[in-house]
């Protein structure tokens, strides 16, 4: 079952859309990037694919969003954002996890400790702009304070799986993916033996590594 419910916070109304388990055990709240909604194939595939696995799945559209503006607002607005969303997030007094994609990502890192999050979910964790390495954020990944999973496209241009530094997570690797976690239709030959065993993985194979790996962390937390 889904449903939509508008929330009122400090920095304005946000959006909230539900994606029901029949019989749910935990809540993962996903908000999305600076530069798109909860549209992402990474957030749809996540809502299709948790709740049969007893995950009710709450798509967060942050404030700047649902009053229909192009860019978003500084990061401290977007904390406002999300923690006056977390009551309606726990009003079913179930553990939830604290996710996101992109900068909804580094949002989820930086509030889990003061929210009781019970995880986070990184989707495409801008570790640095693109280009700019020397500008790391990966203090907010590491001072996240609980079970984080990461997961990254292989070519994200924000941050590659090897640029991440050791740490007390978990990362997910889709080969070739982007920041949007789209990859390409072919893969050259010298890269073959990297793909997952497969020539080209495909979009849907990339989706299900996505969801699998979700899953698959989820089950750890309870």
């Amino acid at each position: 079952m889904t449903t939509s419910k508008i929330v009122g916070t400090d920095a304005g109304d946000a959006r909230v859309t539900w994606h029901e388990a029949e019989k749910a055990r935990l809540v993962l709240a996903v908000g999305h990037g600076a530069g798109g909604g909860i549209e992402a194939r990474d957030l749809r595939a996540i809502a299709a694919a948790l709740p049969e696995h007893g995950v009710t799945v709450a798509l967060v559209e942050q404030p700047w969003r649902v009053a229909g503006k192009k860019v978003a607002p500084a990061p401290k607005t977007l904390d406002t954002g999300w923690r006056g969303v977390w009551p309606a997030l726990a009003a079913p007094g179930l553990p939830v996890v604290s996710g996101g994609r992109s900068a909804g990502a580094r949002v989820a890192c930086r509030t889990a400790t003061e929210l009781g999050a019970a995880g986070v979910l990184a989707l495409s964790f801008p570790l640095h702009p693109p280009g700019s390495p020397e500008k790391s954020r990966a203090a907010e990944l590491l001072g996240a304070g609980v079970p984080t999973l990461v997961v990254q496209g292989g070519n994200d241009p924000f941050g590659k799986p090897a640029e991440f530094p050791e740490g007390d997570y978990e990362l997910v690797e889709v080969p070739h993916g982007d920041h949007g976690f789209a990859v390409p239709m072919g893969v050259p030959p010298r890269e073959r033996s990297r793909a997952w065993g497969r020539a080209d993985i495909g979009q849907e194979r990339a989706v299900t590594i996505i969801t699998d790996a979700v899953t698959a962390w989820l089950t750890t937390l309870g």
